[in-house]
């Protein structure tokens, strides 16, 4: 399963962009409003929202000012979720996100509109910053 977050336009440069990413406890800036949880505890952050369990997310890949790829800590819902970093202009950045999860049928229906929303919502918030 798939799923693509819109691209934002940032007014800063990759490498910023890059180094905000790369501090995980930043990711909490990003979160949906109704977070219950977030810990950050070395390369890999946790975080909880209402009717949904708590999901471990583990830095997997970093290239410079390009890219930052984070995966699940579990095998059982084997996914990454990538944030790609165009610099288009010196301080003009494209930021996209980009789901990749391997699930059954089943659960990819089940879970398919609110990890849509989730990733909406982390792109929204990229844009605000």
């Amino acid at each position: 399963m798939n799923i693509n977050g819109n691209t934002v336009t940032i007014d800063k440069s990759a490498e910023e962009l890059f180094a905000f990413f790369s501090d995980l406890k930043n990711f909490e800036q990003l979160m949906p409003e109704n977070i219950q949880k977030f810990e950050v505890d070395g390369e890999s952050f946790i975080f909880g929202l209402p009717g949904m369990p708590e999901i471990r997310l583990v830095l997997k890949e970093k290239t410079p000012f390009t890219n930052i790829t984070l995966g699940a800590a579990s095998s059982k819902l084997p996914f990454t979720l990538a944030a790609d970093l165009n610099e288009i202009e010196e301080n003009k950045t494209e930021v996209s996100l980009k789901f990749d999860g391997e699930f059954n049928a089943m659960m990819a229906m089940m879970i398919k509109k609110p990890l849509t929303k989730f990733v909406d919502t982390l792109t929204e918030n990229i844009g605000k910053l």
